[in-house]
């Protein structure tokens, strides 16, 4: 688990992150989103024992920054952006290097094997590490970070520069990690983050501004709920008349989805909840209504809103 208590940091007399608190606990797989410069990585730092904070602390399954840093890096496997690796070396003789390093010689063969198996590395041990291709290159880099089979994972950008059959692996692996241990997801490709969080932080401006699931934050966004219907061989003019319907604003869009079926999106008065109205209109109009629901607003808007000074 991770304590984040009222953490502050300056450089110099600018203002890097600005009194933040939260907390991250066992099996939680966390997006920790924010536009550059907005305290993301500076907070990261702090929690890794990299830079020191200038007021508050963070503990880290129950070990603090301050008093025991030597036990809060053991406690946390560390994936930065750029993978330390070393080109020269094969797989299974850099993964053996990074055990060493840990002083963990008792454990090493049996630890190798594991992080081997969980990182599906087998066909690729002897090979050098520069040979091998962009994907493979950031399982060795997860490996590493997984050799001292720490409780916590860090891992900045795993998927920059992947194709999308190596991502959907790291996300997979992801998500199994995240089963047994706590994991913090830094990542700019937001849906990334919807397809493999379960919960999701917005760091803006040195502090955070939104904290829960991603349908958590989409429900709590600015502006007016949609609603999509699906409607087979309705008049374009009983379409165009729902917008009568109580506790609809407009009708926003109309589109064929397919042969005789109509796709229709109404915008929603906020704090309304036409539905049951809509199902009367339809019956009473002679419309056949395949198909009702809500358009979930994306990460992505939310973040917009959160990061470009347009609130939620």
């Amino acid at each position: 688990m991770i304590e984040v208590r009222n953490l502050t940091k300056y450089y110099g007399p600018e203002l890097a992150v600005n009194d933040i608190s939260f907390t991250v606990e066992k099996g939680q797989v966390v997006g920790f989103l924010g536009p550059n410069g907005a305290g993301k990585s500076t907070t990261v730092k702090i929690i890794t024992c990299y830079l020191a904070p200038t007021r508050g602390t963070c503990v880290v399954n129950g070990y603090d920054i301050f008093e025991d840093s030597l036990e809060v890096r053991k406690q946390i496997g560390y994936l930065p952006e750029n993978t330390p690796l070393y080109s020269d070396m094969n797989v299974f003789d850099y993964l053996k290097f990074c055990v060493d390093m840990r002083k963990d010689g008792l454990r090493r063969t049996k630890r190798v094997g594991e992080v081997i198996e969980i990182c599906g590395l087998k066909d690729v041990l002897q090979k050098d590490i520069g040979e091998l291709s962009k994907g493979f290159r950031q399982r060795v880099g997860l490996a590493q970070a997984m050799i001292h089979d720490p409780q916590i994972l860090i891992l900045d950008e795993p998927t920059v520069g992947l194709d999308p059959n190596q991502i959907v692996e790291i996300r997979n692996l992801i998500k199994d990690l995240g089963r047994e241990k706590t994991v913090i997801l830094c990542s700019h490709i937001l849906p990334e983050v919807e397809a493999t969080c379960n919960r999701v932080l917005i760091i803006n401006k040195g502090e955070i501004v939104a904290d829960g699931t991603a349908d958590e934050l989409g429900a709590s966004a600015k502006g007016k709920g949609r609603l999509v219907l699906k409607l087979k061989d309705a008049p374009l003019e009983k379409i165009e008349n729902i917008f009568n319907v109580s506790g609809i604003d407009r009708v926003a869009e109309v589109s064929a989805a397919e042969p005789g079926v109509s796709t229709v999106v109404l915008e929603v008065l906020k704090g309304a909840d036409p539905r049951e109205n809509i199902f009367r209109y339809c019956v009473e109009h002679d419309l056949i209504l395949l198909e009702m629901s809500r358009e979930r607003v994306s990460l992505e808007s939310v973040f917009r809103q959160l990061t470009s000074g347009e609130g939620v």
